[in-house]
């Protein structure tokens, strides 16, 4: 019998395996050393365009939504395990994917992988979590800052949906801390006001 702790290993490799670097292996860059320096979609969209940060964002999507989804259909755990196992590893992917042991530990800010758990195992929080990040996008042109919110959305409908307290519940504040955390740079940047801005996106210019 495959053992939960081997599995959530699996899901953290999986997590590990980076969609820029992949994308980087065709075009010969490291986005790493572009930009923000981060690993994730966003800076990958930033530096090198649409055509590469889609299929980027596409793995990372991907890998959280095969950790949680299809490990977690393995029948090896009985039903009450299987409850559980699906969060263990999707959350294992959303850390792999911020620190990959393949790439030194220095990965994305976890979003991406995130959203692919999501639609796995809480659909029902992605619509309201886009509209909150759009519509901080398009008035603050800050895309950490915007993605920060939308990860606090993701919890707040998460109690929302389940009015009693439930591991899923759980799994999403965990994700949604995470997620800040892994933005911090970002807040310290906005309180500098040293923070980037996505200015072909807002409404208001100054």
């Amino acid at each position: 019998m495959i053992s939960i702790f081997f599995l959530t290993l699996i899901s953290y490799l999986l997590g590990s395996i980076s969609g820029s670097m992949v994308m980087g292996k065709f075009r010969n860059v490291d986005i790493r050393k572009l930009g923000s320096g981060n690993a994730g979609g966003t800076n990958a969209f930033r530096t090198q365009g649409f055509l590469f940060a889609f299929p980027v964002i596409l793995i990372d999507i991907g890998k959280g939504y095969i950790a949680a989804e299809y490990f977690n259909s393995l029948n090896f755990f009985d039903t009450t395990s299987l409850i559980n196992a699906n969060l263990i590893f999707g959350s294992a992917a959303v850390v792999g994917h911020c620190f990959p042991i393949f790439h030194n530990f220095k990965g994305g800010k976890g979003a991406g992988t995130a959203l692919g758990v999501l639609i796995s195992i809480l659909p029902s929080t992605i619509l309201p979590a886009l509209i909150i990040w759009i519509l901080s996008l398009i008035l603050t042109g800050f895309v950490g800052f915007s993605t920060i919110l939308a990860a606090i959305t993701v919890s707040i409908i998460s109690f929302i949906k389940l009015p009693f307290i439930h591991n899923i519940q759980i799994m999403c504040l965990f994700i949604s801390t995470f997620i800040v955390f892994m933005h911090r740079s970002n807040i310290i940047r906005m309180i500098k006001g040293e923070e980037n801005q996505f200015k072909k996106i807002m409404l208001f210019k100054k």
